[in-house]
């Protein structure tokens, strides 16, 4: 067994999206190649309407899968393809942008908002799939409870449990762990995989450094991830998947991998063509 030691932290940096929308981007544009195949995480946590009930209205999306997922909160989705659904408390939404989705997210106001929204990069032979959309409810994310904690499986598998995706591209682990205060906590991942972890709330303790909340943690090589609650417990996402190492040409919702792909997608955007697959 190797643990994984701590290759990097990261709060990320406040910025402003959609149509005004105040968020924390965790990962972005500067930092693919250490995430790959994970491009952006943006994470959101407000009480204030105000932060956020602007929303994103319609944009495209080529080249990449957004996968969202809420804590708390409600957002009500409709894109190109007809879809229309509402993103709940413990639900998600999966989709592949694919050769190209125009869609909309509308936060709605509620107590508070608490999730993310995550970017996983397409291989190159898969840029331009057929795009979709998978509304992931509450109920069909598995549950397994352990002495001292709780891990939700969203992606890939646990502890011998499944979640209600992989993905059909990149076979990506998303798990939602919450853990009680001083609990030893352990995972195999293989070497090869890039991994972090987002911290949503309280802290946790692995390689020797004490983490807070609204940090992110980028791990090196090994093949096991231990770690150990804080004082008030933590709640944290996990990511990770093998990385692409492809070329990347990225102009905001579109990600490909050589710029005249993205010249020939601002073009298309331009003449109407953008849309595919009906």
């Amino acid at each position: 067994m190797q643990k994984r030691p701590i290759k990097r932290i990261t709060g990320g940096a406040v910025q402003y999206d959609g149509a005004g929308v105040k968020l924390v981007r965790v990962i972005g544009y500067n930092d693919t190649k250490e995430f790959d195949p994970f491009l952006m995480l943006d994470a959101f946590d407000s009480k204030d309407s105000e932060d956020y009930i602007k929303g994103f209205p319609w944009h495209p999306h080529r080249g990449i899968e957004t996968v969202t997922y809420l804590i708390e909160g409600e957002i009500e989705h409709g894109d190109s393809l007809g879809n229309s659904g509402t993103i709940n408390e413990g639900c998600c939404q999966w989709m592949t942008g694919g050769s190209g989705i125009i869609h909309q997210e509308m936060p709605q106001p509620r107590d508070r908002m608490l999730g993310c929204q995550l970017w996983i990069n397409l291989p190159k032979k898969d840029k331009m799939t057929e795009p979709a959309y998978r509304d992931i409810r509450k109920e069909q994310i598995p549950v397994v409870k352990e002495a001292g904690g709780e891990v939700r499986v969203i992606s890939g598998s646990y502890s011998g449990t499944k979640g209600p995706k992989e993905g059909d591209f990149v076979k990506a682990t998303y798990l939602d762990v919450k853990l009680e205060a001083n609990q030893s906590w352990s995972v195999e991942i293989p070497t090869e995989n890039t991994l972090f972890v987002y911290i949503v709330e309280g802290t946790l303790h692995t390689d020797g450094m004490e983490v807070p909340y609204h940090k992110a943690v980028l791990f090196g090589e090994g093949d096991t991830l231990s770690l150990t609650s804080g004082e008030e417990g933590v709640r944290f996402f996990l990511y990770a998947a093998k990385p692409l190492q492809e070329p990347i040409a990225w102009a905001g919702p579109i990600v490909m991998n050589t710029p005249e792909e993205l010249r020939l997608a601002r073009q298309e955007l331009q003449d109407g063509t953008f849309i595919k697959h009906t």
